[in-house]
């Protein structure tokens, strides 16, 4: 059995005492040598299993199995059906368009847009559409605030709670005593705006009909009173911390 090896080598390496070398070389087998019998680190005798999982693993039923294919399969055809193409909309990239269309059409697209922010310009005037508020840090309300009650004190040590664990107040619609939620908003974020909150920061959840006002636990009570007090709010306010629930109410 013969072997046709073709070498590459360059100009200056046609030396022909070392070519046949370099061939013989090239055709040669690997070197192996023999692998070590494996012995593992555990006592194995075959019968049964050396490791065994503290837990059993879970039982998935046939229903709960169908349910997932059902749903990888719906999100599959979905995926596929999605179109990605960014210039689909996009008139500058229609094959048939001709460019006095198009400037035109911008423009009157900018005129829509400018009507458009006008109005909102109006509205916004009467109710502010942020949706988030945040106080700056301040001396002068912190002066004010009384220590804490002693029913919520008990509450903070039954729970294990620092004074300095975040909070939230929630105010409902429902409590807004004949005014909107975007009017108390608009209230609350003056409020804010002169630092008359310490460490608040607000957000408004329009989707849920809610007014989140996060506060050190420390300064709980004191915001809570401001609160009901300059927002005219008709009903009972609850404290909620993340992990604990609601702990306290107003």
């Amino acid at each position: 059995m013969t072997t046709e090896v073709i070498l590459h080598y360059r100009p200056y390496e046609s030396d022909p005492t070392q070519l046949p070398k370099i061939v013989e070389k090239a055709i040669q087998d690997f070197p192996t040598r023999p692998l070590s019998r494996f012995i593992p680190w555990f006592p194995y005798d075959g019968s049964k299993l050396p490791l065994r999982p503290k837990r059993s693993p879970p039982v998935i039923s046939r229903e709960a199995a169908e349910d997932v294919k059902q749903y990888l399969t719906i999100s599959e055809h979905d995926a596929k059906s999605h179109n990605y193409d960014c210039t689909v909309d996009l008139l500058e990239f229609q094959p048939c368009l001709k460019k006095k269309h198009l400037t035109s059409s911008h423009a009157l697209k900018e005129q829509t847009n400018s009507g458009n922010l006008g109005k909102q310009s109006e509205k916004g005037k009467q109710h502010n559409r942020r949706s988030w508020s945040i106080s700056l840090p301040s001396n002068n309300c912190t002066e004010k605030v009384s220590p804490l009650s002693k029913k919520l004190q008990d509450s903070l040590k039954a729970l294990n709670l620092h004074s300095l664990y975040r909070a939230r107040w929630t105010i409902e619609h429902t409590i807004c005593n004949s005014q909107t939620l975007e009017d108390i908003w608009t209230k609350l974020n003056q409020i804010i705006r002169h630092n008359e909150l310490p460490s608040c920061n607000a957000t408004i959840q329009r989707h849920l009909g809610q007014i989140w006002v996060f506060c050190d636990i420390m300064y709980c009570e004191y915001v809570g009173s401001l609160l009901k007090g300059r927002l005219a709010l008709s009903g009972k306010i609850n404290l909620f911390v993340h992990k604990y629930g609601v702990i306290f109410s107003m």
